[in-house]
């Protein structure tokens, strides 16, 4: 077997491949876990990983967190939730597409790259703006690795995900709510979106190019 020594960190936002089967089988990003009291993100210039914000109230991310490595939430991307939603003027919250993975394991620190298959998402606003969240389980994972469609999902489960990402940015007092729940997909349409945000990634670097 041959190594090939990397003298840099790659970035992970674009020095990262998310996987030659992907969407099938996808290599995703880890920024946050369950066990994390602050909020995490990378650093789009640099790539490190930057304090976004403490955790002010007890919210708790249910699952692994982070983004597919090369997407980009775009005009392709969040023509979906146009269609859905029957609208023409919904854009793409600029970042990477965002992914949740579940698995048994504890897995205690994010900046790690994880193995995982796509089973569905969640079709979210974020001050209306498209900010889909994709669901995925663990490659061979114990409890959820032959789970294949969202619909195989616990219910609570999938309630929980939806709880936690239509509540996780409102502060205590205030009514308005900032994000929006639509709708719930399947593996199929997750599969759809995350072509599409690879897509609006490959447009996002042609544009630098030029």
């Amino acid at each position: 077997m041959e190594y090939r020594i990397i003298d840099h960190k790659a970035h992970p936002w674009h020095g990262i491949d998310p996987g030659e089967t992907c969407p099938e089988e996808i290599r995703a990003f880890i920024e946050i876990v369950p066990t994390d009291t602050v909020k995490y993100e990378v650093d789009k210039i640099s790539g490190y990983l930057s304090l976004d914000r403490p955790q002010k109230f007890s919210n708790i991310v249910p699952s692994l967190y982070g983004f597919i490595p090369r997407t980009f939430c775009g005009d392709k991307m969040a023509s979906y939730t146009n269609e859905a939603l029957a609208r023409y003027d919904v854009l793409g919250d600029g970042d990477p597409l965002d992914i949740c993975v579940l698995t048994e394991k504890d897995v205690t620190h994010g900046d790690i790259i994880v193995h995982c298959i796509p089973i569905g998402g969640l079709r979210l606003l974020d001050h209306g703006q498209a900010d889909d969240k994709i669901i995925a389980v663990l490659k061979n994972d114990a409890v959820y690795g032959n789970i294949s469609d969202i619909d195989q999902l616990p219910k609570d489960i999938t309630r929980r995900l939806i709880h936690y990402f239509t509540t996780y940015k409102d502060i205590p007092g205030d009514s308005k709510k900032r994000m929006q729940f639509i709708s719930l997909y399947d593996a199929r349409v997750a599969k759809q979106v995350i072509q599409a945000s690879m897509q609006d990634y490959n447009d996002l670097m042609s544009k630098d190019d030029k």
